[in-house]
């Protein structure tokens, strides 16, 4: 199974990327993953990219799916893989067709707006052993204090509000057009993310039960 998993961020992707993985036995790979194994192992690709990275520049389109492609052929990806934050756009993902790039579906995990807001924007951190914790889904004992070593939680930058908020803008804007695209060529699936991840995993694994052997 060749999937795409899309969603907006903050969606669930990552935790079930993996339950899928695991499932199917095939590995969930994100462009950072693959990017930094290319500029590791010094392959041509890589040697690109690197040269973009150091100069401190968004590396480009063509030299990512070089790199993508250059990973997908290789023998890690024999069974299959899933794709996690990539394709980002349109254009990315008319060139990962145009380099014979076969995807078997698409999963959207649908969470609207509200919800993802809720849920990033409640995250906490403990400033110092690192414990994770949420407002409403895991509150610790006492507000902003950490069960485990009583130091204070903090909240990402990245989970802030606003910026959430800004991320959903450049989801909505550039990357959820996608589901057109791939529903145009009947390989949409969508799912709507529940409450537990559990319920989540449930819909995701029977969406995609028709690859099973």
């Amino acid at each position: 199974m060749n999937l795409i998993l899309m969603g907006a961020p903050g969606a669930g992707k990552g935790t079930q990327s993996a339950k899928i993985s695991d499932k199917w036995n095939i590995p969930a790979v994100s462009t950072g993953d693959m990017l930094r194994a290319a500029v590791k192992e010094g392959t041509e690709m890589g040697v690109k990219a690197k040269s973009f990275m150091d100069a401190g520049q968004l590396v480009p389109d063509e030299v990512v799916i070089g790199i993508i492609k250059d990973y997908l052929s290789s023998d890690k990806c024999t069974n299959g893989f899933i794709l996690d934050g990539f394709p980002r756009s349109i254009p990315q993902a008319e060139a990962l067709e145009k380099m014979g790039v076969v995807i078997d579906a698409a999963l959207s995990i649908e969470v609207a707006d509200e919800k993802i807001v809720e849920r990033m924007s409640g995250r906490r951190i403990c400033s110092s052993c690192g414990a994770s914790y949420h407002t409403v889904y895991n509150p610790p004992k006492t507000a902003d204090v950490c069960d485990t070593c009583g130091s204070a939680l903090y909240t990402r930058a990245d989970d802030a509000a606003e910026t959430v908020l800004s991320r959903l803008e450049t989801y909505h804007s550039i990357t959820e057009p996608l589901k057109d695209f791939y529903a145009s060529r009947d390989l949409l699936i969508c799912v709507e993310g529940q409450e537990k991840v559990e319920d989540t995993t449930a819909l995701v694994m029977k969406a995609l039960s028709k690859f099973e052997a």
